[in-house]
């Protein structure tokens, strides 16, 4: 009996015991932090839930936070809508089996069996595969390990105990600040549905998350998805090996930047956008500190149904905007990178936007303007502020649009020439709308004011922040 006893013993640790002390110890075949100075990840688990999911999705959406869902199957097939915003709005979506029991109690089969069948559910709710795995509790087996190939297994770096609602949103604020910092992965719950856990301790970590956020964006960290930071994590690695050139490298990279050619086509850029703004007396909404510049004039277009319902038809009359270019390629020029110009971008959008509802407030002769307009290859970044963004009619104004936004891509983004040929098809340009009430409603002093805090990545998901003159 001792013997039978001793055998159990061995076989149970080399099945589960050991695998989760090894991953837990050394990081073996999993991800569970990584590099990083500027983004950490935010994950959360065992949901979709009902109540408290989609108010995270909102506290997300708000802050611009992208985030990593490990979703229990059997929840993700009772609430596909959940799954299905979640991956509309930038999240990544992992499998957290398919019912929140550990792996220890289960032989390799049947957890074959739950991660296929939770991943189902994600396709058919998404259109989308994912091999991205977090088991319940974070306990591997030895099998776990042989599917490398399939599943990418995440862990964490950071644990808060907050499915228990007795921790608090202050104690659990402090606990969470006080790892907050570059490359760290964050290990939160949308759901207090699942053993041990108590119902209403999401709501409690809502909360904290919020103040978090807040802090992260004072400190210049964003959450971005797991996918992301691996990506970011591994070129980190990378770098190291060449570290020794990279100073070199920094350096031509820098002198093509301000070549002389360049530096010819931006002063007749410059100059050009000077007599543009003459000829067609654009005027400015914050002149200390110009991001935005406008003029009125009478829409001509196909009728379009904006955000609230609202149609702008020919005649109405919009504000037509125009990012300041100077001031755009002034960002480039100091930005390391595409995802970083994007996020200075969105920090100055989020404070040009209660200027402009309060600029319109004060001006009565705006009264009867419909919309705010704009023509851009920002195709996800407006709508993170409200704007509707949609295809342009085709026609002579779309191609030549199309032609001069490409031309000031290469002039103004950092990586501009290389953008255009990595993606050629992504860079089209695309109508953007908000309807004034909107503007009023969010952005006015006296409304709801809407924070939008700086996205590094697809989340930003690195949109293309470039100027949106509307008339050539």
């Amino acid at each position: 009996m001792e013997t039978l006893l001793l055998w159990l013993f061995y076989i149970s640790s080399l099945y589960a015991f050991i695998p989760g002390l090894i991953t837990r110890i050394f990081g073996f075949r999993v991800f569970r932090r990584g590099i990083s100075k500027e983004y950490f990840s935010l994950t959360f688990d065992d949901g979709p839930d009902p109540q408290y999911t989609p108010e995270l999705l909102d506290l997300l959406k708000r802050y611009d936070a992208k985030a990593t869902f490990f979703v229990v199957g059997s929840n993700a097939e009772r609430h596909p809508e959940l799954v299905k915003r979640m991956h509309e709005e930038g999240h990544l979506i992992g499998i957290h089996n398919y019912v929140h029991k550990t792996n220890w109690l289960m032989g390799p089969a049947e957890v074959k069996k739950q991660i296929q069948k939770t991943g189902k559910v994600i396709l058919d709710a998404t259109g989308a595969r994912t091999h991205f795995y977090r088991p319940p509790w974070g306990i591997v087996n030895l099998f776990d390990f042989a599917k490398r190939n399939e599943t990418q297994i995440v862990l964490w770096s950071a644990m808060f105990s907050d499915w228990r609602v007795k921790i608090g949103a202050d104690k659990l604020t402090k606990r969470m600040l006080k790892k907050l910092r570059g490359g760290e992965v964050f290990l939160l719950h949308d759901c207090g549905a699942t053993l041990g856990a108590n119902t209403t301790a999401p709501g409690e970590m809502m909360v904290a998350l919020e103040r978090v956020l807040k802090e992260a964006r004072n400190r210049g960290l964003n959450s971005i998805r797991i996918d992301e930071m691996i990506r970011i994590s591994e070129a980190a690695k990378e770098g190291k090996k060449v570290k020794r050139n990279s100073s070199v490298q920094q350096a031509d990279s820098k002198k093509k930047q301000i070549s002389l050619f360049k530096k010819t086509i931006v002063a007749l850029w410059m100059a050009w956008e000077k007599l543009f703004h003459l000829l067609f007396r654009l005027k400015t909404i914050n002149p200390e500190n110009p991001l935005m510049h406008f003029r009125i004039r009478s829409y001509r277009g196909q009728q379009v149904t904006m955000s609230d319902g609202s149609v702008l038809t020919s005649g109405d009359q919009i504000m037509e905007l125009h990012i300041d270019n100077k001031l755009l390629f002034e960002l480039g020029m100091k930005s390391k990178s595409p995802v970083q110009l994007a996020i200075k971008m969105v920090r100055r959008m989020e404070q040009e936007m209660p200027l402009i509802a309060r600029y319109i407030s004060d001006h009565a002769e705006l009264a009867k303007v419909k919309a705010l307009y704009g023509v851009s290859m920002i195709n996800r970044g407006p709508e993170k502020f409200g704007f509707t963004v949609t295809d342009l009619p085709k026609g002579l104004f779309s191609g030549s649009s199309r032609i001069y936004l490409k031309f000031l891509m290469r002039v103004i983004h950092p990586e501009g020439g290389s953008r255009l040929n990595q993606s050629p098809e992504l860079l089209i340009p695309k109508l953007i709308l908000m309807p004034l009430g909107y503007l009023a409603e969010h952005y006015a002093e006296n409304g709801s004011h809407r924070n939008i805090s700086e996205n590094p990545n697809e989340s930003i998901e690195e949109p293309e922040p470039v100027a949106i003159p509307a008339s050539l």
